[in-house]
């Protein structure tokens, strides 16, 4: 059967962030469950590109499947591709820029939904680029949120986003030039930045906060302190194998005993029910998310799934 080619316009049509949850929450349970395989990305670098590359096997779904994108001074492009695990055969190639937006998203929807109180409101949330909005998206379906201050060091993009976002999801965004204020008092913090350097000071996280910090997957770049790593009760990792590789959140309080990979959890094993990601009211809890294939790999899939039946996509000839 001939691979199928889908567009980026292809992919906004065919999931949406609740499906995304659930891809992904199947995706960390079956990882638990021995029946998923996930590979930590690796980097090439030439003269002004770089080459970002994950994959995963998924063999509760029959595939296996690679993200690759690169990285200029302009721009990145994303692709997926997803193979047939008893043919060897291509099953889709798709372009992948929302698709990755929207399984970052859906990565801290999981978490959310096994870490953060139940009765979640608030959120502060630092950045307003893509990644930005699938992460806000993603809190709205896991929790009833009804109020968010967002921070961006630009003011107009910052309240451009607080109109756009509030008219989409129907809650109150209010944009702040004050990080302290968007920590202060949060149910839920998201960081969601490009930045080398920590966004806020730990010491103004109030009790019960949760914490998903998904801008750095470099170990040169931190969005958060090292009071921010000592407050926090529990900390999860989306992978503890690829936060060691990329992880620049952890690195200060590594080097300054506050905190040891021993002390970790992966987020498979919080929803399997194997650890908990939340010991009381009160704890302050955290989730570092770098991204995985194997994410990328189970979305895919949904999305080839949905593809066929909806007959949308062109055939490639091969």
């Amino acid at each position: 059967m001939p691979a199928l080619f889908l567009t980026e316009q292809d992919v906004q049509s065919l999931v949406d962030m609740s499906t995304a949850v659930d891809v992904v929450q199947e995706a960390f349970l079956q990882w638990a469950d021995g029946k998923a395989m996930n590979v930590a990305r690796r980097r090439a670098k030439a003269p002004g590109i770089m080459l970002h590359s994950l994959s995963a096997g998924a063999e509760y779904l029959g595939y296996v499947g690679w993200k690759n994108y690169t990285t200029t001074h302009d721009a990145a492009r994303f692709h997926v591709a997803i193979y047939n695990n008893t043919t060897g055969e291509m099953a889709a190639f798709i372009e992948a820029d929302y698709l990755g937006q929207l399984r970052t998203g859906a990565a801290s929807g999981v978490a959310t939904a096994a870490m953060a109180r139940p009765e979640s409101r608030t959120v502060g949330l630092f950045g307003t680029g893509k990644q930005a909005k699938t992460q806000l998206e993603a809190m709205c379906e896991v929790r009833k949120i009804d109020y968010v201050e967002v921070y961006s060091r630009d003011e107009n993009r910052r309240e451009q986003f607080a109109d756009e976002m509030s008219e989409r999801l129907g809650v109150e965004i209010e944009p702040s030039p004050y990080p302290s204020d968007v920590v202060a008092e949060k149910d839920i913090v998201i960081t969601a930045t490009t930045s080398k350097e920590p966004l806020f000071s730990g010491n103004e996280l109030s009790e019960g906060t949760h914490l998903n910090l998904i801008g750095s997957n470099h170990l040169r770049k931190t969005e958060v302190d090292l009071m921010t790593i000592r407050q926090a009760d529990v900390i999860v990792c989306d992978s503890i194998e690829q936060c060691r590789l990329e992880a620049g959140d952890f690195v200060t309080a590594l080097e300054a005993g506050v905190t040891e990979w021993s002390l970790m959890h992966e987020l498979k094993d919080v929803v399997a029910g194997k650890v908990t990601g939340r010991a009381t009211e009160e704890s302050i809890t955290l989730f570092k998310s770098v991204g995985l294939g194997l994410e990328d790999v189970a979305l895919a899939a949904e999305i080839l799934k949905r593809a066929t039946e909806q007959g949308v996509g062109e055939e490639l000839p091969f």
